[in-house]
């Protein structure tokens, strides 16, 4: 029996040797720290930009409308056409204006005969005054009369020169250069001051673009490009309907000196090309890009870049405390960094504040990494390098903590 319970005791420790050594075996060595890529933070020149929603306007604008009643017997110019200052748009029923121009005529002439019998009988009285048939009342009559006469001359002069001006009217022509509408009326009818606007011109080139900016905005503006020379130093570029970019840019040329009470904005208005784009098939009917009346986004921008430390879009993390980056500090520990973004681009972050030139910034491996943990730093893969490479002239893209700003990057390593 003593044997028996020897050989049970040792078969026992063996089998409990044998599971201990394989759960030795089976057991996973410690983790080493996680492998993160990173890329350091490094200056590059950006231009700042802002956008606003805002409308085209034409410089000049101007309704026509007839300044006298007549029959319109024919329209001069093909709708939708350029037209030149001087041109002539529509011509009215010219012969009773004639007629009433040649009746006018004809009553200065026969004043003027007259006048010119008063003054002989003037001249008689002024001679016989020195003798004894000559009498003072006689000679002050017909001095007085002789007024009289030269007064309705003027008159009837000034009957004729409003009578040549209505028949000047009868020819309606540009007063300026641009694009002209449709026409309200044809051939045939009757128009007058009353009728209303025959037809409208827009001028073409160049083209206004007026857009509201909100106060508190307006004096961020300010503030920034105060110093560097005001309205000059800010450039204007459009974004048109479609989403492209226009390829004109413009400047801007005034700020309004009123804030609207009813949206607390101000007005500001700039100044941008509008050449030929191309010619219609239709004679005389050019295209344009902009349009009287055309809503645009319009993006100010700085004319001179400024230097920001860029890193890829993709470091950035954010929770209700704002956004932040993972950093390597000392010993390799993972380190947060509370970041404040400025103008950005789809790609690279512009941070303007909580890092320095030189930081290395975690890009690739994020989601393995936790502030104060070990990491194995090593350099992001060329794909991150060469996207931001690629980010120069990218499209502008608000930062996600900024409304109502994009920003264009010039990015320059």
């Amino acid at each position: 029996m003593n044997l028996a319970g020897v050989s049970i005791r040792l078969l026992a420790a063996t089998l409990l040797t044998i599971i201990a050594d394989g759960l030795a075996r089976t057991e996973p060595a410690a983790p080493g720290p996680s492998a993160v890529g990173f890329v350091e933070a490094t200056r590059r020149s950006i231009t700042e930009s802002t956008e606003f929603l805002g409308r085209i306007e034409a410089i000049n604008r101007v309704n026509v409308v007839a300044r006298v009643t007549a029959f319109l017997e024919r329209r001069l110019f093909e709708e939708g056409a350029e037209i030149s200052k001087g041109d002539e748009l529509y011509r009215l029923e010219r012969a009773p204006f004639e007629a009433d121009l040649a009746s006018k005529e004809a009553q200065v002439a026969q004043l003027q005969a007259t006048l010119e019998n008063a003054k002989q009988t003037t001249e008689r009285a002024r001679t016989l005054l020195g003798g004894p048939a000559g009498q003072q009342s006689t000679f002050d009559a017909a001095i007085a009369n002789q007024l009289s006469l030269e007064a309705q001359v003027q008159a009837a002069q000034a009957q004729v020169q409003a009578s040549r001006i209505n028949l000047d009217y009868t020819t309606i022509s540009a007063p300026i250069a641009g694009k002209i509408g449709r026409t309200a009326l044809t051939e045939g009818n009757v128009v007058g001051p009353s009728s209303g606007v025959l037809t409208t011109i827009v001028s073409q080139d160049p083209m206004y673009v007026t857009f509201p900016v909100p106060l508190r905005q307006g004096l961020e503006l300010r503030e920034r490009y105060g110093p560097q020379g005001g309205l000059e130093a800010v450039v204007i570029r459009l974004r048109l309907p479609d989403g492209r970019m226009y390829g004109q840019s413009g400047r801007l040329n005034f700020v309004d000196n009123t804030i609207a009470q009813n949206t607390d904005t101000i007005t500001v208005r700039g100044e941008i090309g509008n050449p030929i784009l191309r010619a219609s098939s239709v004679a005389g009917v050019t295209v344009h890009e902009l349009t009287d009346g055309e809503f645009v986004t319009v993006v100010l921008e700085g004319v001179q870049p400024i230097e920001v430390l860029a890193i890829p879009r993709s470091a950035v993390l954010s929770d209700q405390q704002g956004d932040y980056v993972l950093a390597v500090g000392a010993g390799n520990k993972a380190e947060q960094r509370r970041i404040q973004l400025g103008q950005s681009t789809p790609t690279i972050a512009a941070v303007i504040a909580g890092l320095a030139a030189g930081d290395r910034v975690i890009v690739e491996g994020l989601q393995r990494v936790r502030p104060g943990q070990v990491v194995s730093p090593g350099p992001a893969s060329s794909l991150i390098l060469s996207s931001m490479k690629a980010a120069d002239g990218a499209a502008p893209q608000a930062p996600p903590s900024t409304s109502g700003k994009a920003g264009r990057a010039d990015d320059k390593p």
